[in-house]
């Protein structure tokens, strides 16, 4: 049974009756709010054989696939506001971090990070009322961008050159209940279907001498609640939660937590209509927004059925990622991804809040051009941009580095984690006017280092990010150079 939902089509044929129930709810606490006390762990119940473990089974694998992303950005949003223990800690939710730097390998909540531009970001909290961000007028040849990114990981919406311009504006970024009217001032509304939502500003650096000016234009950044903005009373705070503490990147995959973090994001996210059935038949069987389980009191025969169909949702995502090399289809709006939960997937783990095609087009570089797996340790490579031939773009174009599995960015003796266009200047061309660039471990030599874009020693691999790109690249008919094994 596919959980693909093609063509507005729902999640069919997870046929689970009150005996799976059963199953599920007999070791299970509720941890929605602070405030509520959590009921005493019961035993669960024995588990019957056969089938129903075929129908957990089953039901695991949808949920895991479906959730993959939710509970992904879970663990980010935990990491940068939630914990303020963690190194990768922000701040509180509703204030803007700027990081006047670039990402390097000590960063690594998040998979694949860009490090071409610097981040500004903020975590809206949008329960008690709507948000206002503000942005100041950018000079017209620097690209920026406001990726809004709720917590399905869509990405509902753009601020920035492509979308609303350089210009200076305010932008009205409201929750599910809000029912208002945009106030004088407010060029743009953007109403958003789950109560947190993750704001990301990319802004774009001319080189190292540029910082200073892009330290000034992240100053411009604001945000403020809407009644600050009115200058009117605030409305009373939402209510404590008892946030569930996620599990690591790695043992999300492995781990029946999975589940607690699944249900405790879901109570901030409200049923859309194409969800419906879906979260109906997790709810006939014990899995409410809230509720926590205790897994140790649960039957083996349940915790393997579960542990089961987690490996056979990410089975499902390898196999999805084993056919792909561009990021056409795994991120965007719901629409854009044609409802598909297994292309939302994938695309989380592929690289977690990536752009919409129209904002950025990104080829991903898992093997060479004969198929082979990028393997530093056996092989040097080569990528080659023929001349006339770079990446039709209207803002920048970049090729990073990352190592596998971690997908993250790569130590290295030149602190150099990728060539973009900026450095076009610097680099060296070939006799017939191409560049050619070099993916290897160790120098190609003084000559060429330029061009080096260092590997681990080791799996590896590479993306081609093309921002504001043009009408050809999204449409297919530039295609990206393939990597091929240098002698």
């Amino acid at each position: 049974m596919s959980l693909t939902m093609h063509s507005r089509q729902p999640i069919r044929g997870l046929v689970v009756g009150a005996a799976l129930s059963l199953l599920l709810l007999g070791g299970c606490q509720r941890a929605d709010n602070a405030t509520a006390p959590a009921a005493a762990a019961t035993q669960a119940p024995p588990a019957a054989a056969g089938a129903r473990a075929a129908q957990v089974r089953a039901l695991a694998r949808d949920a895991y696939v479906w959730g993959y992303p939710i509970v992904d950005n879970y663990r980010v949003m935990d990491a940068y506001v939630l914990d303020p223990r963690n190194p990768e800690y922000k701040g509180p939710f509703n204030t803007i971090r700027n990081n006047a730097r670039l990402y390097t390998p000590e960063d690594r909540a998040i998979q694949t990070p860009n490090s071409d531009t610097p981040y500004s970001m903020v975590w809206l909290d949008l329960r008690a009322e709507p948000l206002v961000l503000t942005v100041p007028e950018i000079e017209a040849d620097r690209y920026y961008a406001v990726q809004l990114i709720d917590a399905y990981t869509h990405n509902v919406g753009y601020i920035g050159s492509r979308t609303t311009g350089n210009k200076a504006g305010r932008y009205l970024i409201a929750g599910p209940d809000w029912k208002g009217e945009a106030p004088d001032g407010i060029d743009k509304v953007f109403p958003m279907e789950t109560q947190f939502v993750f704001a990301v500003y990319r802004t774009q650096l001319f080189g190292a001498q540029d910082m200073d000016n892009v330290r000034r234009i992240q100053a411009g950044y604001g945000v403020q609640p809407l009644s600050a903005y009115l200058e009117q009373p605030a409305p009373l705070p939402p209510p404590r939660v008892a946030w569930v503490k996620p599990v690591s990147a790695e043992e999300q995959r492995t781990s029946l937590e999975f589940f607690n973090e699944l249900s405790s994001a879901l109570q901030f996210i409200p049923t859309h209509p194409l969800a419906a059935e879906f979260r109906a038949k997790l709810e006939s069987v014990g899995f409410v927004p809230g509720r926590r389980f205790d897994w140790t009191q649960a039957d083996p025969a349940v915790r393997d059925a579960l542990l089961a169909g987690m490996k056979d949702g990410q089975a499902k995502i390898d196999e999805a990622r084993k056919r792909r090399n561009s990021s056409m289809g795994l991120f965007g709006t719901r629409e854009d991804m044609h409802y598909d939960p297994l292309a939302r997937a994938l695309g989380a783990q592929v690289g977690i809040y990536a752009n919409s095609p129209e904002e950025a087009m990104y080829t991903s570089y898992e093997a060479d051009a004969n198929g082979a797996r990028l393997d530093a340790s056996k092989q040097r490579y080569r990528l080659r941009f023929p001349k006339g031939g770079l990446p039709p773009v209207k803002g920048f174009w970049s090729m990073t580095m990352y190592d596998l599995p971690g997908q993250l960015l790569v130590d290295n003796p030149l602190d150099r984690y990728l060539i973009n266009s900026t450095m076009l200047d610097t680099l060296e061309r070939d006799p017939d006017g191409g560049i050619t660039l070099y993916l290897q471990k160790d120098s190609p030599g003084k000559d060429k280092e330029s061009n080096w874009l260092p590997t681990p020693n080791g799996p590896f691999f590479a993306v081609l990010r093309n921002y504001w790109p043009d009408a050809s690249i999204v449409d297919g008919k530039w295609q990206a150079p393939k990597i091929e094994p240098a002698p």
